[in-house]
């Protein structure tokens, strides 16, 4: 498996197929991923979005898609991480975010923010950014719609 940055037109439908894949996202949600690489495409750096995309072979099993907050000098957002459910399990997920730690801190990144759903679905997803030393920050309570809160995580990167 080997990283690449270099966003193409293929990563247009790869990403949609990935975040899909993995159950955990409405059909707005999909789209908003693909928005994302769509916007990345057109704009190059001054979208502020990086991505960092995991392969094997020519399949992509991983990715992630983060960016520098507007208004901050130092403090970035990890917008999107998502695994194929088929490599999940294997460290695969670790060794995206990690490496997007590392490329956030080559960036000048000094502190990695990342929200997700307060829904049950999301447990094992919760589990893992305290597992890989994200500290809960804040719960903002129906964010998403009634009974679905955003948690909010951080992590000092060193």
């Amino acid at each position: 498996m080997q990283f690449r940055e270099e966003l193409t037109e293929l990563d247009l439908k790869a990403v949609r197929d990935l975040v899909t894949a993995t159950g955990f996202f409405t059909p707005d949600e999909v789209n908003i991923a693909v928005e994302l690489v769509e916007d990345a495409l057109r704009e190059g750096p001054k979208s502020g979005y990086n991505f960092l995309f995991l392969e094997s072979g020519n399949r992509l099993v991983a990715y992630a898609c983060y960016g520098l907050i507007p208004a901050t000098d130092t403090s970035y957002d990890l917008y999107w991480i998502a695994v194929d459910p088929g490599v999940q399990g294997q460290g695969v997920g670790k060794r995206v975010l990690y490496e997007a730690e590392n490329r956030i801190q080559k960036l000048g990144g000094r502190r990695d923010y990342i929200e997700t759903s307060s829904r049950d679905l999301y447990v094992p997803t919760r589990c893992f950014y305290l597992r890989c030393g994200y500290r809960e920050e804040a719960t903002l309570k129906d964010f998403y719609r009634d009974g679905d809160s955003k948690v909010i995580y951080s992590k000092v990167l060193s």
